[in-house]
């Protein structure tokens, strides 16, 4: 590409963050066939269009009611950059967003982000790894355990049977004037909603290609549990993305111990679902193994959350990590507000 051989630079040289911001605004002006005008940076303004830190903004959209800007946080960007990665994979990125953005609508969805009424439908809990995730969580809102995070997000929309989302900022709650108990509590009913947890049973996902899965929280309904099943039970929901926040959801761990009539193990094999495993089936050594192995030779590294194993105490209805020499850390993930 032209644009990378007249701007190439040596590996230990680095850009300036003032350097930075042009080299990645020039690369979006051609790569989006962009007008000068239409992207543009806005330094920090308390008292202005960017109280919250540095933004780039770029024209998405122009129509008879007017102009849809989407603004980037910068100063994150040029944070990934001083880690290594390139500008040229910096500017893909956004410009995968911005293209995105273009053909779902989400600019409509974002033109109410200040007024919560209006947004706390759409809150819901998605789970991260904390280290790999460390720098985007400066400004987010999350409760952790172990080396697991539930962060709040906001649903955009859906696209391609996908949810488009954003994570929510610190300073969007000082807006809405509300504390992050009272917006979590709201995320986490919101989630069980919008994807209700599932229990998928391999001998039918391997038969029914439309299999959603067992609604084992249903009460109305007798649901039975093979409690001799040693090769645990796959916990997702009815989406079957980003399905192991279920374990965490109100109710479901406990629900899920009153069917094995057991504590369990966890092995999130990704975030997207979870292994559940009766205590009196399994040794932790072995799980932990396997874990390590699927992991391995199956997860990708965008759908990691952890290699620890987790543990369910029945009697403390508590999730804590597994520590080898002391049972159970007692770390409790508070993602149920009600506990």
């Amino acid at each position: 590409m032209e644009w990378a051989k007249e701007r190439k630079r040596t590996l230990m040289e680095k850009y300036t963050y003032e350097e930075f911001v042009e080299e990645v605004r020039h690369f979006l002006l051609k790569e989006l066939d962009l007008r000068e005008k239409q992207i543009y940076f806005e330094a920090k303004d308390e008292n202005g269009m960017t109280p919250n830190g540095d933004r780039l903004f770029i024209e998405c959209r122009a129509n008879a009611s007017g102009k849809e800007v989407c603004g980037i946080h910068i100063e994150e960007m040029y944070a990934d950059y001083q880690d290594g990665i390139t500008v040229e994979k910096i500017g893909n990125l956004i410009k995968k967003e911005i293209e995105k953005i273009k053909v779902s609508g989400i600019m409509e969805k974002t033109k109410d982000l200040n007024n919560y009424q209006k947004m706390k439908k759409d809150l819901f809990i998605r789970l991260l790894n904390k280290k790999r995730h460390e720098k985007e969580l400066k400004n987010a809102v999350y409760k952790e355990v172990g080396d697991i995070v539930g962060v709040l997000y906001l649903r955009l929309g859906r696209q391609d049977g996908c949810i488009s989302s954003m994570k929510i900022r610190k300073d969007i709650l000082k807006e809405w004037k509300l504390t992050e108990e009272e917006v979590w509590k709201n995320a986490v009913e919101n989630t069980s909603l919008m994807t209700p947890p599932r229990i998928y049973r391999w001998e039918e996902l391997l038969v029914t290609p439309l299999y959603s899965g067992d609604d084992f929280m249903n009460d109305e309904k007798l649901y039975f549990l093979d409690r001799e099943n040693f090769a645990g039970l796959c916990l997702s929901t009815a989406l079957r993305t980003n399905g192991a926040v279920a374990v965490f959801l109100p109710g479901v761990a406990q629900r899920l111990a009153d069917l094995l009539n057991d504590s369990f193990y966890i092995v999130f094999t990704s975030i997207h679902e979870a292994m559940i495993h009766a205590a009196q089936n399994v040794y932790p050594e072995d799980l932990i193994k396997v874990m390590h192995d699927s992991i391995k030779e199956a997860t990708s590294e965008q759908d990691f959350l952890t290699d620890k194993l987790y543990f369910y105490n029945r009697n403390e209805e508590k999730i804590a990590q597994y520590n080898p020499k002391t049972a159970i850390i007692d770390v409790h993930f508070p993602i149920n507000p009600e506990e």
